[in-house]
């Protein structure tokens, strides 16, 4: 909210400039006739004539401003900045428990932008919205939120009645089916909260529907906040604050996970893991701050702290002589960010002087969705090689992955997603496997199975000769202790 006021106040700030100089010019034009004539009544009727000009003039240029700070450029309907205000003057005679605001997200929308291009996703949302106004009934409001979600407030109350119109907007906006040859239907999520305090903030109503809608299960389109994500919204606020002590502390510590060569059974490799074990809260899932951390971006320092903590564990063994191998850790989209990510990863290699080579980046298929990222990813992994990383792509297979990947990139590695190696009595999973593991070895790229926890995957992937496992049949992530000591037994 607070940065949609500052934007109106800007727009305002640079309308009453243009304002003020056109009154400015206006007065000098008074002034001069005022000079030149002598007679009091047509001075009278000058500086009328200058005062009904100004008023109309302000008035009019007004209106303009009012228009353009709470309009969608995009869409031509609301913007987040009107439906805050317009909420705010509902919310002032509103009856707890008479309506709702509703946080709508179109699942996938990057994907439309990458597969049918920018225009298509703008011309999407204007039809998401023109949809919109015809849903929404008198004293109820909508608008785009900047992004590819959009705010309802709903004069709803009952969650059966809420749901049943938001299905049937649901329908409504991919009734566009009926008239193309092939189905392509937008999936939308809604995140529903009931206001029961009409007192509370914009931005607290906002961040409720919102978080109701990321706390999507999987039972249906639509969640309604409950107070129980009060109490989880109070653990993200509070991890948030634990963040920095942590790292300044090294609570997060580095757990290895190994790969094992399935011809000899030896290390080939291992992946770093983030554990983060607290004094006081004992240790915290993964699931917890891995997630929370990803959407604001702490997640890059971490990613760093992790990678030195890597570096600093790989001096000790060189130091103590033992053998080196490769150790990926995980690299987050959300480094793409910044052009020049590289500089500080690599200062870090070069102060624990560790090797080329022995460092491996993990991205995800999310680092790869977006067109222009998928540039960007490129000339990076070009960077990484040159400054002695190796680059591996990790859960291949599933989501938005593509063979295309592995003909475009330069990766060194391919992780295949534990999903494949779920049902080995499935025998297209194994021709699959068996597809991947040949196009691999061609391509000179390493394929590692990563989930494996039985003797039956064990035996299968030995027969179509994968050469590199990871999972829990050989090893969990252990800690650096229980890792060396687990590491002479093998």
């Amino acid at each position: 909210m607070k940065n949609n006021k500052r934007i109106v106040r800007d727009k305002g700030a640079f309308a009453f400039l243009k304002i003020r100089s056109a009154c400015v010019w206006i007065v000098l034009v008074s002034l001069s006739f005022l000079m030149i004539s002598s007679t009091f009544k047509l001075k009278t009727v000058i500086i009328c004539s200058v005062f009904v000009s100004l008023v109309l003039y302000y008035r009019s240029r007004f209106r303009q401003l009012k228009t353009a700070a709470l309009t969608d450029p995009l869409t031509g309907g609301m913007n987040e900045a009107a439906f805050c205000l317009a909420y705010e003057k509902l919310a002032a005679h509103m009856k707890a428990g008479t309506y709702a605001v509703v946080f709508m997200n179109i699942k996938g929308f990057k994907l439309i932008n990458e597969n049918f291009g920018s225009s298509a996703g703008n011309a999407t949302l204007k039809y998401v919205s023109s949809k919109l106004e015809h849903f929404i009934r008198t004293g109820e409001t909508a608008a785009r939120d900047n992004s590819d979600c959009f705010f309802l407030c709903l004069k709803e109350h009952s969650a059966q009645n809420i749901t049943r119109r938001l299905l049937d907007l649901s329908a409504d906006i991919n009734s566009f089916n009926k008239i193309t040859d092939i189905e392509y239907e937008l999936t939308l999520l809604y995140g529903i909260y009931l206001v029961d305090d009409p007192s509370l903030d914009v931005t607290i109503v906002q961040d409720r529907a919102r978080s109701a809608c990321r706390k999507q299960d999987g039972a249906g389109p639509c969640y309604i906040y409950h107070p129980g994500m009060a109490k989880q919204l109070r653990i993200e606020y509070e991890l948030n604050s634990l963040f920095e002590s942590s790292i300044k502390n090294r609570y997060f510590q580095v757990y290895l996970q190994p790969k094992i060569r399935l011809s000899d059974r030896t290390i080939t490799g291992a992946e770093a893991l983030a554990r983060w074990i607290h004094p006081e809260k004992g240790m915290i899932c993964p699931g917890d701050f891995i997630p929370l951390f990803e959407e604001n971006d702490k997640i890059c320092r971490l990613d760093l702290y992790v990678f030195e903590e890597v570096c600093i564990y790989l001096q000790a063994r060189i130091k103590r002589q033992k053998a080196l191998f490769p150790i990926s850790v995980n690299l987050s989209r959300a480094h793409f960010k910044n052009l020049n990510f590289l500089r500080k990863f690599s200062e870090i290699k070069k102060k624990y002087q560790i090797p080329d080579g022995i460092i491996e980046f993990e991205l995800t298929e999310y680092s790869f969705l977006d067109e222009q990222q998928r540039k960007l990813v490129k000339n990076c992994i070009t960077e990484m090689h040159r400054l002695g990383f190796q680059c591996a792509l990790d859960d291949f297979g599933v989501g938005f992955s593509t063979l295309a990947l592995l003909k475009d990139f330069d990766i060194d590695t391919v992780k295949l997603d534990r999903q494949f190696f779920a049902d080995m009595t499935n025998v297209k999973a194994v021709h699959l496997i068996s597809g991947f593991i040949e196009i691999a070895n061609k391509l000179g790229i390493q394929l590692v199975a990563e989930g494996i926890e039985t003797q039956e995957q064990i035996q299968i992937l030995e027969s179509v000769h994968c050469e590199t496992v990871q999972g829990y049949y050989f090893s969990k992530p252990l800690s650096v202790p229980d890792f060396e000591q687990w590491e002479d037994t093998i």
